[in-house]
């Protein structure tokens, strides 16, 4: 039997086993078909789709004539058999024997410099693109697109595309895409406009990537839109298109939307759950995140990295240790503890109180990333441990370079303590030696550190200096320092140039009316209240809560629903006189309104925290350590009164409000009295 040319190629499309393909190679031999390039070029490719590199490479060698055909099917081979190596090296050496390429072979291996993210070989590939004339092709030029997106260069991208002839939706999509992943979800969002304005239409990738741009610079006008443009046009939403809506919506505070979509999706994966979890644990919702992480389990998921994370985020905001040692314990039997979990195990540990739990895990961690070091700086911050912040900043700087984030925490962490020196001295090293432009939390620490030191004309003047407008978090923490040591003229102006900034923060507005009510400037006081209510702003209710046997329990002001409330009252009625024989004298002044002394001794005796330190110490055996996390500052006379107790129950009472960390024991609190 002997075998026609035009007979081979349909007869190899038929085979899908190398000893079929065998044996037509037999019978191009017996035909004398291997003077015909062509038909060695499909013989080859036949061996390279069923895998059998080993035979096509021997083909391949072995033929008398290897034309530019018969070089791609061997380059395609390798490509569709994923080794990128191979790929880049057979057309290096079909360069080098004066082997013309083609469309096909820059295509090819451009792609495979992409997935070796070798940016360099892909840029000498694109030269000899141009010198052979094929800038033009739309794939080729798709492929070097992706290239430099892929290797997070689109600049060089951009010129490219500028200089296209023609652009297909891959070139759009690539560039689109390629925005998003390198952080740019703005040029994203133009160049989409862009692409409209052409008359493209986009497909359901290029929408993908508008869903992502839209988390990435909070525009959830922009993602609702695109999400109801898949709707009307019935783009096919997978579960990677729901999974990014959930997660915009989340990142963006939309909860009720981002579940929505996530409970009407027929598939989830994990990546789903987590991007939900996330959003909760990430805008405040601690309950939710860890009800939901709960529900995850049951259903049968795996939590990830990422999942477990946001879960630890959640017990570090609500002050779950028992929670959170259980995802430790869950963390070290079912997945890698790597350096992302590790930062978060020290976050938690620290927020719930255990600051020498996360150091040892922290002194665990091998090799330690920028993120790790700057986490447990902060964390000795807020513990009041200013001393031992700077002196794993001083080991630090001496493996890593700092960035702006740490000299932000370290700033904090001397502002916490009180060490105004050493906070003037690391402020003028970071200006000067490390060359890092003061940002508004720079400055903000700073005036913090220098006007709670009652430093306030020295506050005032670094705001003066500053070379851009100074923002919110200036001025208030220039006024707080004000209030804290009734320095009421320069806090007056403070607190003008707050209102003019009008705050968002319900709590940045009772802070200027009690500075006000401080003052005694009553009448400006019941303006910033009366400009609340006509704003529909109210106060955010203070409250604390306190663990017990594994269970949260909070309490607002005042809490007479709680079924222990009479046992609370009397134990804190008892307390209170132990304390006066002590020599306790309530401070009626941090009762901020105009009322008899005897009424604000009475407001002072209900406050949140009393409450849930007195449910701790009825509930729980003596000597037990007691974690009370409060959602707004702790006020002067019961942080005076917290101490006391700490005598009279010889028991260690932590106090974790909106700013830091108190830990009162025998009549003392690590902040020194300065917070």
């Amino acid at each position: 039997m002997r075998l026609l040319p035009h007979e081979l190629k349909p007869l190899l499309l038929r085979c899908k086993h190398n000893a079929l393909i065998s044996q037509i190679h037999t019978l191009m031999v017996v035909s004398g078909l291997f003077s015909n390039g062509n038909s060695i070029a499909q013989l080859i490719s036949s061996y390279g789709k069923v895998g059998d590199l080993k035979s096509a490479h021997k083909l391949f060698d072995k033929s008398p004539l290897r034309r530019v055909d018969s070089w791609n099917a061997m380059i395609i081979a390798y490509s569709k058999n994923e080794f990128p190596v191979e790929v880049v090296n057979f057309y290096s050496q079909m360069v080098l024997e004066g082997v013309k390429p083609d469309s096909s072979t820059f295509t090819v291996v451009l792609k495979a410099c992409t997935i070796l993210q070798d940016l360099e070989k892909g840029e000498e590939v694109w030269e000899k693109v141009v010198d052979c004339g094929y800038e033009n092709d739309v794939f080729v030029g798709s492929s070097v697109l992706n290239l430099y997106s892929k290797c997070g260069k689109m600049d060089k991208a951009g010129a490219v595309f500028e200089k296209m002839q023609r652009r297909d939706v891959v070139c759009w999509t690539t560039m689109i895409t390629g925005f998003v992943q390198s952080g740019k979800g703005r040029e994203a969002v133009d160049l989409y406009r862009r692409m409209q304005r052409e008359g493209m239409v986009g497909d359901g990738v290029v929408m993908l990537g508008l869903i992502q741009a839209s988390a990435n610079i909070a525009d959830t006008k922009l993602g609702s839109s695109v999400h109801g443009y898949m709707i009307r046009r019935s783009l096919n939403m997978d579960v990677n298109v729901l999974t990014s809506l959930v997660d915009m919506y989340a990142k963006n505070g939309e909860l009720e939307k981002a579940t929505r979509v996530f409970r009407k999706m027929p598939f989830r994966n994990t990546v789903t759950w987590s991007a939900l979890i996330s959003g909760y644990a990430q805008n405040g919702f601690a309950v939710n995140a860890l009800q939901l992480l709960i529900e995850m389990q049951l259903l049968g998921f795996t939590p990830d990295v990422a999942s477990l994370v946001s879960a630890l985020l959640a017990c570090s905001d609500v002050g779950s240790l028992r929670l959170g040692r259980s995802i430790h314990g869950y963390a070290a039997r079912k997945v890698i503890i790597d350096q992302v979990l590790s930062t978060g195990l020290i976050d938690m540990y620290a927020k719930c109180g255990l600051i020498s739990c996360a150091r040892a895990i922290y002194d665990c961690i091998i090799s330690k990333d920028l993120i790790c070091w700057n986490t447990i700086i902060a964390c000795y911050g807020i513990h009041g441990h200013g001393k031992e912040a700077l002196t794993l900043f001083q080991q630090m700087k001496d493996q890593i370079e700092p960035d702006h984030a740490t000299f932000a925490a370290l700033l904090s962490a001397l502002s916490h303590s009180g060490l105004v020196e050493e906070g003037r001295h690391w402020f003028d090293i970071m200006v000067n030696e490390y060359k890092i432009k003061p940002s508004e939390k720079h400055y903000a620490c700073s005036v913090d550190l220098l006007a709670r030191a009652g430093e306030v004309e020295e506050a005032k003047d670094l705001i003066t200096s500053m070379e851009t407008k100074p923002g919110l978090a200036v001025w208030v923490a220039l006024l707080s320092g004000c209030h804290k040591h009734k320095k009421f003229s320069i806090g007056e102006l403070a607190a003008n140039r707050v209102l003019e900034l009008i705050p968002e923060n319900t709590g940045t507005f009772v802070l200027v009316a009690n500075f006000f009510a401080a003052a005694k400037m009553w009448d400006k006081a019941a303006a910033v209240r009366k400009l609340m209510k006509e704003t529909g702003m109210t106060k955010v209710p203070g409250y604390s809560a306190v663990e017990v046997k594994g269970r949260l329990h909070a309490f607002l002001v005042d809490d007479t629903s709680h079924p222990q409330y009479e046992q609370i009252m009397g134990l804190l009625c008892n307390l209170e006189n132990e304390m006066k024989a002590m020599g306790y004298v309530p401070k009626t002044d941090f009762v901020l309104q105009n009322l008899e002394e005897d009424v604000k001794v009475k407001m002072l005796g209900i406050h949140s925290e009393r409450l849930a330190i007195a449910f701790g110490l009825l509930n729980t055996a003596p000597g037990t350590r007691l974690l009370i996390t409060k959602n707004l500052r702790v006020c002067g006379d019961c942080h005076e009164v917290t101490k006391f107790i700490s005598v009279i129950v010889k028991r260690e009472i932590i106090v974790r409000d909106v700013k830091r960390f108190h830990h009162f024991k025998d009549g003392t609190c690590s902040c020194g009295d300065y917070w």
